[in-house]
């Protein structure tokens, strides 16, 4: 039977003392926030507690604030891996795309590599359920608000700087990011609502949304055909 150190050479992946310790550490984070979801789901947020959180992966609550910042901290990593993913998806682009074409190919090209982060921490369904959680406890609502209210700015800014563009005296950035991220939320929304949470499924249901985007803002709705 291989060893650990075998079976992680024959896998390709380092398996000197730091490669080792990095990947215990980012087991032990991942088991963390997959306990922490299925407890949030099971007993609900506010009931459950760090120390819970922690016996359930056998570790001590000082290894979870090693990694965690606070309970609140670990039930936002997966939206957190997600936005961070999107956003260095943008910062890749080519200079020579179009904001919208940019924001559009960062979502394209983003899911896929995503879909196979998340699947390493927890299954689809676990984190689709978390945001029921979410939208139906206050604190982690507001929370998730202003996470959004940061993450659109943040994007905008990064339009702003590929266009060369001063954004406290052009509005473009914040209107196209704003509009981007409605018609995201509404993709998003139907993905939950549906029965197919796959990577793919939401992929589809973006880029759907996302090229009916331009032609809403400025064509005839009267009279354009629909998409």
């Amino acid at each position: 039977m291989k060893t650990e150190q075998e079976t992680e050479l024959s896998a390709g992946q380092p398996a000197g003392p730091c490669g080792l310790r990095e990947r215990k550490k980012r087991r032990t984070r991942d088991a963390l926030i997959r306990a922490a979801l299925e407890l949030f789901l099971a007993k609900g947020y506010e009931q459950t507690t760090v120390d819970e959180i922690a016996d359930a992966v056998d570790v001590s609550q000082r290894t979870f604030f090693r990694y965690f910042s606070s309970k609140e901290d670990v039930a936002f990593a997966l939206q957190g891996l997600i936005e961070t993913r999107f956003f260095a998806e943008i910062c890749a682009r080519p200079a020579h795309e179009p904001p919208m074409t940019a924001l559009r190919n960062a979502v394209s090209n983003g899911w896929a590599t995503i879909d196979e982060e998340m699947k390493a921490v927890a299954p689809p369904q676990l984190h689709m359920r978390m945001y029921q959680v979410i939208e139906s406890t206050p604190a982690l609502l507001a929370t998730h608000l202003r996470r959004q209210y940061d993450t659109e700015e943040r994007i905008a800014q990064e339009i702003a700087r590929r266009e060369g563009l001063d954004i406290d005296a052009d509005p473009r950035p914040r209107v196209l990011v704003a509009a981007f991220a409605g018609a995201m939320r509404v993709a998003g929304k139907i993905w939950g609502e549906g029965d197919d949470w796959t990577a793919n499924a939401m992929r589809d249901l973006t880029e759907r949304y996302l090229a009916v985007l331009e032609p809403a803002l400025s064509k005839n709705w009267r009279t354009s055909p629909r998409t």
